[in-house]
């Protein structure tokens, strides 16, 4: 074992601190320069109207119920005579309160009908937290800058419900070729 030498921490130190001090900083000076972000970054969460149901799934999941939904029910004539009505809801508010939100995700896990998207938007601060609550036409505007998923690996395995698919319709298909060959 080495002798204990006084001061040798120090100088270990500032020798770390002496390289530090030499080299070129690499720091981004970022209202500048936009900083390159990975592809599917979680910015803010965006929301697709069309596709909510208000089935308030993201809202009741929300471990820190930052989700705001309001919606009517709405009657639908029928389509047909014997038919009878049916009713929906309807959105009327669907609101996000960026200042309690903790971008846990959960809500866009929970979404059945993929309205709620991770969109790589960051620059949304505002100088009073009350705005931070944003409501559907903000969210709305993220929307588009949502990236397209990846695509599918060509070498993976169709999905089960495609496959049983393509085999029910090669099946009809050879069923069809074989009574045009006995006619």
């Amino acid at each position: 074992m080495s002798p204990k030498i006084p001061g040798r921490g120090l100088a270990k130190g500032l020798a770390v601190t002496l390289r530090t001090m030499t080299r070129r900083t690499v720091t981004a000076q970022y209202p500048d320069v936009q900083p390159e972000l990975p592809p599917r970054s979680r910015g803010v969460i965006a929301l697709l109207e069309e596709n909510c149901t208000v089935c308030m799934l993201c809202a009741r999941e929300c471990p820190d119920w930052c989700i705001y939904i309001d919606s009517h029910k709405e009657t639908l004539p029928a389509a047909e005579p014997n038919a009878r009505a049916r009713t929906r809801n309807v959105l009327d508010r669907f609101a996000i309160d960026f200042s309690l939100c903790m971008y846990c995700g959960i809500c866009i896990e929970v979404c059945p009908f993929d309205a709620l998207f991770w969109s790589p938007e960051f620059e949304y601060a505002e100088e009073d937290i009350l705005d931070l609550t944003h409501e559907r036409d903000r969210l709305r505007e993220w929307m588009w800058t949502v990236p397209a998923p990846p695509a599918l690996d060509p070498a993976a395995e169709d999905p089960k419900e495609i496959a049983a698919a393509r085999k029910a319709a090669e099946k009809a298909h050879a069923a069809a070729v074989a009574k045009e060959d006995e006619a």
